[in-house]
């Protein structure tokens, strides 16, 4: 796992010790994702420069030294991430005539293109990643992006300098990088409590999409941010809708038992990848269904016991460490377990903007970084189990929207009409629950509005950030899936194309890079995501449990009284917070003086939301939580271009 960094100039007006100066300082930037080694390349003939920071996982040699050149010099790479079938493409490369110096996978990734060409090689690929490739034939720029999008990639123009990075801060650290705050992006903060890709918190910014190419020359560069679009300039390679529309084209049509054995076998070789590496590897164990079964096939293909990590909530509803302990005492794991106090979890919080460099508001990031801290005192890979719930049915907001979504079509429509323009004098209270929750979705047009409700925070964003336009994104589509599939494919289609990537993913990528561990997703391997699709949905679906067939997988290997078990949140509790410990550190970011001072944000609005939540009358924590999170960032984006400027 590593960092990259760098930019392209409209012309070859800088010289090589610039160049390399400006790029070194932005991979440095990203030295927690990399420290293990750096580099830095340089073309002041074109005006291209690249950086990496390296975290050893393959190869710990410096054959495996990046920026890496191809073996015929044509292409550079800096890379970040891991290609889990390397060996297979390796193998194919070799019979082909390439020769390979080391046992690197960015070496192998290199011949690939050479062979095959960008957009073939990449296909190719089974990994996650995050790619800069310069083409010195073409004299262009390629930006790539894993399937899934577990891995990031930020790009944007500097003044006139286009920059890329892994993180925002890596552009922040370019001295043209004045690029302010888009209030659409912020709209869609307070909406999601993330930012989807394309969209980045700064205007002129972007994010790659997931399973995206972006090709970029010099002329690129000169027509500048206006002339960029990025849902027409990012060309997708992989898209969810496109691949779940050729999987329920062509269903699966065995039996239970046999989807069972080909899942079974489809996620222990996706283990089994995931655990090449050179350096320690572990796993984060919850006890819920989704890292057990990733911790038993890791372990049924160990020779050892195999390190798992979990945390402990002190006297909280949270704590799911007993859970986690029972199934590592069943497989005989090597368990560490950690528990921690109120103070552990609120001392993460003041380091929460550094980490993520974007506005970010899914509370369970504070959990999530001590459990990665956790592993990295041992091992330098972890394994995880995301993607199950989108995958195979796991949240209970599906049955839910469901059922309102029942609801919907049996009312009139004269009723259904009235209802919804009803909802609208509510405001923000309509995302509270009851009826006028359920009123608000009678506007319906299909599943995916009722499922909007479920999954957003302030129903009525710009009127809260002055000058916003709310961005169109996935769940603003009322039938994701247009005809296809069930309503419930609808709706995991709709979180795995958005919510998976740009909270889940992002939360584990930051807090775990944060602390320079490895994260890896065997649940996502892409031949999992569209056998899962695949399947008729009563596999996922069941009366004795959602996540029906994941579960029957599971049984071979856990009882059934440590299969059979209510779905937890990784949660952590927000309300308590701030109207505890945090309760000044969040009074001072969100004082009206302040706000209007800043006008990123209507002041009376929030702190009309503030002073109720402190009277108790509603629970606003999660609609103030994204805000603070917001003001939290702003005030350290603002002292970190002060020291660039300082400079």
């Amino acid at each position: 796992m590593c960092g990259l960094a760098g930019l392209l100039r409209p012309t070859a007006d800088l010289d090589a010790a610039r160049l390399d100066a400006l790029a070194g300082a932005m991979g440095d930037a990203l030295e927690h994702r990399g420290p293990d080694d750096r580099g830095v390349w340089v073309d002041d003939t074109t005006g291209i420069a690249l950086a990496h920071r390296r975290l050893s996982i393959l190869d710990l040699s410096p054959l495996g030294h990046q920026p890496m050149a191809s073996e015929d010099h044509r292409y550079v790479v800096v890379y970040n991430g891991e290609i889990y079938n390397f060996a297979e493409l390796r193998e194919v490369l070799v019979a082909r005539g390439h020769v390979f110096r080391g046992h690197s996978d960015t070496e192998v990734l290199l011949a690939a293109v050479m062979e095959w060409g960008v957009e073939d090689a990449v296909s190719r690929c089974n990994g996650m990643f995050a790619i800069a490739l310069w083409d010195r034939q073409e004299r262009c720029l390629w930006l790539a992006r894993d399937r899934v999008g577990k891995k990031p990639l930020y790009y944007g123009w500097a003044g006139g300098t286009f920059v890329f990075g892994s993180e925002l801060k890596a552009l922040w650290r370019h001295p043209d990088f004045d690029n302010g705050v888009d209030p659409d992006a912020l709209a869609l903060l307070l909406r999601l409590d993330y930012i989807p890709a394309p969209h980045a918190i700064h205007v002129d910014t972007f994010k790659l999409l997931p399973g995206s190419l972006l090709r970029i020359d010099a002329a690129t560069v000169a027509g500048g941010p206006r002339a960029h679009d990025p849902h027409r300039d990012q060309r997708r390679y992989w898209e969810p809708r496109e691949r779940m529309h050729a999987a329920l084209a062509q269903p699966f049509n065995g039996d239970v038992l046999e989807a069972e054995n080909r899942l079974d076998d489809l996620l222990r070789d996706a283990v089994s990848l995931r655990m090449v590496a050179d350096v320690p590897v572990g796993v984060f164990l919850s006890g819920g269904t989704d890292s057990s079964i990733v911790t038993a096939l890791m372990q049924t293909q160990s020779r050892h016991p195999v390190r798992t990590f979990t945390i402990g909530f002190e006297r909280s509803h949270h704590d799911e460490a007993h859970l986690a302990r029972e199934v590592a005492e069943h497989l005989h794991t090597q368990h560490t377990e950690l528990y921690v106090s109120g103070a552990d979890a609120l001392g993460v919080v003041p380091t929460l903007p550094a980490m993520f460099d974007e506005p970010f508001a899914d509370a369970s990031q504070v959990p999530t970084a001590l459990v990665a801290r956790l592993a990295r005192t041992a091992v330098t890979v972890a394994l995880s189990g995301d993607g199950g719930d989108e995958l195979f049915f796991g949240y209970k907001r599906y049955e839910r929207a469901l059922r309102n979504w029942r609801w919907h079509s049996r009312v009139p429509g004269f009723l259904r009409h009235a209802l919804a323009g009803s909802a609208k004098t509510h405001g923000e209270a309509s995302r509270t629950g009851g009826f006028a929750a359920l009123a608000a979705e009678m506007g319906a047009r299909g599943i995916g509005d009722v499922y909007r409700q479920r999954v957003m925070r302030w129903r009525d964003p710009v009127a809260v950030v002055p000058g916003a336009k709310l961005p169109d994104t996935f769940y603003d589509q009322p039938d994701p899936l247009r005809g296809a599939g069930t309503p419930a494919d609808a709706m995991m289609l709709a979180d795995f194309s958005v919510y998976l990537p740009e909270d889940l993913l992002c939360k584990v990528d930051r807090t775990s890079m944060a602390v320079s561990l490895e994260a890896r997703a065997p649940l996502l391997d892409w031949r999992v995501a569209e056998f899962a699709w695949s399947l008729p949905l009563d596999f996922k679906r069941h009366p004795s449990g959602n996540k029906h067939l994941l579960k029957r997988v599971l049984r071979r290997y856990l009882p059934d009284s440590m299969v059979d078990r209510g779905k937890r949140g990784f949660g952590a509790p927000v309300s308590d917070w701030l109207k505890g410990d945090l309760r000044e550190w969040a009074g001072a970011l969100l004082d009206p003086a302040r706000l209007r001072a800043e006008g990123h944000l209507d002041a009376d609005a929030v702190d009309a939301l503030w002073q109720q939540f402190l009277g108790g009358e509603r629970k606003w924590h999660t609609h103030l939580w994204n805000v603070l999170m917001f003001q939290a960032w702003h005030e350290h984006w603002q002292s970190q271009r002060s020291a660039v400027r300082a400079i």
